[in-house]
């Protein structure tokens, strides 16, 4: 039972549940990428290289049956091995573009932590003896 009770501590606490989110946030950001990098920004690459199209750049690795179109989708439920170095450029291409906007991201939240200045930590309160000696002081100038 001691270990159940650990767990639900260490389940709720602040930094797990933030972890969970962030995981969440991170994976429909990472869907926007995904559609950003193949649906505007591939697009436009292809365009500019002579209307390539990255979705179909492979190179044939096995045996390919008879009457099975020559596109990544057709030889892939076909079962035909293939090296899809067209997906992995799509792929490295969405890495980059992620990892430029989390450090444009973080450079910001840098500058901002740099830009607000920090509070005057509050004074410390009196100590009650400093306080008592202190009445004793002004009650003797009386």
């Amino acid at each position: 039972m001691g270990m159940l009770k650990e767990f639900k501590e260490f389940a709720v606490k602040g930094n797990v549940i933030d972890l969970a989110v962030g995981v969440i946030i991170g994976g429909a950001f990472g869907k926007i990428v995904d559609s950003v990098v193949a649906d505007l920004i591939m697009p436009i690459v292809g365009l500019v290289f002579g209307k390539l199209d990255f979705s179909n750049m492979f190179i044939v690795l096995g045996a390919v049956p008879p009457n099975t179109a020559m596109t990544y989708d057709a030889l892939t439920k076909a079962g035909v091995p293939l090296l899809a170095y067209g997906h992995f450029i799509t792929i490295a291409v969405n890495f980059i573009i992620l990892a430029f906007i989390i450090f444009m991201m973080i450079k910001q939240i840098n500058r901002l932590k740099r830009d607000t200045p920090a509070e005057a930590p509050a004074p410390a309160a009196t100590p009650e003896d400093v306080l008592l000696l202190r009445e004793i002081r002004d009650s003797l100038k009386k």
